[in-house]
């Protein structure tokens, strides 16, 4: 072919990228005898379109999982109501925030508690406890000058929203006092409350509305609460125990070291006072409360929940004097463009932990979820925004689920129907077993050298260079402390001739072991060592720690300490909306900025610290 021939015959062949993939399909065309198939416009079209549709499903399904991770990382919605914004609106304008603070409460205090009670009711086991539909989070404790904190510091951290040492009431390090969420809302125009089952001049309590650098001047405490210092009356409410640092030392049931009456004080600043049931009754829970009020409804510390109930003629629950409380903040500020904030402590399960007394644990657990149930229902009929948030100072006893009794490796169990038996704490035990050794002509030897207190409002910044190492302060024996009720001694003189170890032995093996803890099958040795912790040649150990000992082996309850631990603790709140900034793992001092920042009271608080410190001289 000629080469003119062949450049005519390629006219009008365009050349492509796909030319030769052409030639390929002509040839294999050829071979085979088969007209191949060329792919037309619209297969390639349908091959885009799956292969754009396979990216968009790609993308789509790590849309969902994302997604799905995200909403299993929230906090469960709690059945019912939220206890939050009404209509599920985020809160704007009037609101009120109550805080609670289960004393000494740790997670293992919730299994155990569950536990029992679903053992003692026979209950399933998704029935479970009011506080475990709202846990949101977690709390870390330590304190500066320790890695187990006190419930001082901790509730410095609730209160000021700072660290500080082990002892120190609203007091920072360097000895400055630290303004409060409770002393800042007060400012701004909010009611304010505290409601607690110990005493009201307890650590938890002083925290909010008191600064000493020792938790132990409990009359100081008392004397600003009730107004005395550069702040003036900051509280409206007080229900709670603790009477005695209110009673001049002159007066039967005082424990103050002055002739001071707080209690007339209180009435100079207008403060209505009630201090006994029927008092308490007659506020008609809350609705004929004249604020600000005073209520103290025990010398020191309101029994324990197992044996309150048999004295419900006596002392107030902790439930009813939540409800008493909310109610009359709520009718004190119908008319406000504020609300209130109420700090309301279940105090006690610190002390059952101190005790390692699990039955006294588990009531006093049981009285908290009742109160934190009520503060859900108030939450959700009140006509106000509010909110509230729960956690603990700290964890007490070392609690476990579980104990070794015997060197061999150990089954897997713990017995909750062993609880169930006592009708009685140890403490309350102990107390009846100390007024018969008493009653038979074995005296108590109580006398003990009652060293000076400061006469300042505001102690002295804490004496020693590195808090962490100081040595604890001596304990003030007129003053209780967090644990001081579980610690019922028995220093004794020598019995008189003729006393009778086996009816002292009878005694206990009838009316303390059989018909207060429901054990029926002492040993020997166990009835020994109540003989013996009645006996002056032998060292002395509160009989409140046997009787619990004992109870606690036999339902294989573990403790490791009779103080506090490092553990973390559980946060809880009515609205997890509302609260997104707890959820997680926190530090303490993040819940107490958080209330501040609710109530929107951040410049109140940089006041009322100048003023405190003004009015102390720092």
């Amino acid at each position: 072919m000629a080469g003119g021939e062949e450049s005519r015959l390629f006219q009008g062949r365009p050349s492509s990228d796909h030319s030769d993939e052409r030639s390929v399909e002509e040839e294999d065309a050829l071979l085979t005898g088969q007209k191949q198939q060329r792919p037309s416009s619209w297969a390639k079209w349908r091959e885009i379109g799956l292969f754009a549709w396979a990216v968009i499903a790609t993308a789509l399904v790590i849309l969902f999982a994302v997604l799905y991770q995200h909403q299993q990382q929230q906090p469960p919605t709690p059945p019912g109501g939220t206890g939050g914004g009404k209509d599920g609106k985020q809160m704007t304008g009037k609101r009120n925030l109550i805080f609670m603070v289960s004393d000494g409460m740790g997670p293992t205090s919730l299994s155990l508690t569950r536990s029992f009670r679903q053992a003692q009711t026979g209950l399933p086991i998704d029935d479970v406890l009011v506080l475990d539909h709202h846990l949101i989070g977690t709390s870390r404790t330590r304190s500066t000058s320790s890695l187990i904190t006190d419930s001082a510091a901790g509730a410095t951290a609730f209160s000021c929203g700072k660290k500080s040492y082990n002892g120190a009431i609203s007091v920072l390090p360097n000895g400055e006092p630290c303004g409060t969420v409770l002393e800042a809302a007060k400012r701004a125009g909010y009611m304010t409350g505290l409601v607690v089952t110990t005493r009201i001049t307890d650590a938890t309590p002083a925290c909010f509305a008191a600064h000493v650098n020792q938790r132990e001047e409990e009359d100081s405490i008392a004397e600003q609460e009730v107004g005395e210092g550069p702040l003036g009356r900051v509280l409206d409410l007080m229900i709670g125990g603790g009477r005695c640092h209110f009673l001049p030392n002159t007066t039967e049931g005082s424990c103050r070291h002055d002739d001071r009456d707080i209690v007339d004080l209180a009435k100079k600043n207008g403060f209505s006072y009630v201090n006994d049931r029927k008092g308490f009754d007659g506020l008609n829970m809350g609705s004929e409360v004249k604020l600000p009020l005073l209520g103290l409804f025990a010398d020191t510390d309101i029994p324990y929940e197992v044996d309150r109930r048999n004295m419900d003629d006596v002392y107030p629950s902790l439930d009813e004097m939540a409800r008493t409380a909310l109610k009359a903040l709520q009718d004190a500020t119908e008319d406000s463009d504020k609300g209130f904030f109420l700090m309301i402590e279940g105090s006690r399960i610190d002390h059952a932990g101190h005790g390692n007394d699990p039955v006294a644990q588990v009531h006093e657990v049981l009285a908290y979820d009742k109160a934190f149930a009520s503060v859900l229902d108030f939450l959700d009929q009140d006509g106000v925004d509010g909110v509230m948030v729960g956690t603990s100072d700290h964890e007490t006893g070392g609690l476990a689920t579980a104990r070794q009794l015997h060197s061999t490796y150990p089954e897997y169990h713990w017995f909750p129907s062993v609880l169930a038996n006592a009708s009685r704490s140890a403490e309350n035990l102990a107390y009846q077993l100390r007024d018969h050794i008493a009653g038979k002509h074995i005296p108590l030897d109580t006398s003990i050298k009652t060293p000076p207190r400061s006469p300042h409002p505001l102690p002295h910044p804490h004496p020693h260079p590195h808090p962490e190492t100081a040595p604890s302060p001596a304990p003030d024996p007129k003053a209780p402390n967090e644990h001081s009720s579980s610690l019922i001694t028995t220093t004794t003189t020598p019995p008189p001739p003729g006393t009778n170890d086996k009816e002292l032995a009878s005694y206990i093996r009838t009316e303390i072991l059989s018909h207060g803890l429901g054990i029926h099958d002492p040993t020997p040795e166990e009835i020994n060592r109540l003989l013996h912790a009645s006996s002056p040649s032998h060292p002395s150990q509160p009989f409140s720690y046997i009787l619990a000992d004992l109870i606690s082996r036999r339902a294989q309850v573990g403790w490791s300490t009779h103080g506090h631990s490092a553990a973390d603790v559980n946060v809880y709140a009515s609205d997890k909306k509302v609260v997104e900034g707890l959820w997680g793992a926190r530090e303490n001092t993040e819940v107490g900025g958080w209330l501040v920042g609710f109530l929107g009271v951040g410049g109140e608080v940089g006041a009322v610290e100048a003023d405190l410190r003004g009015g102390w001289g720092r």
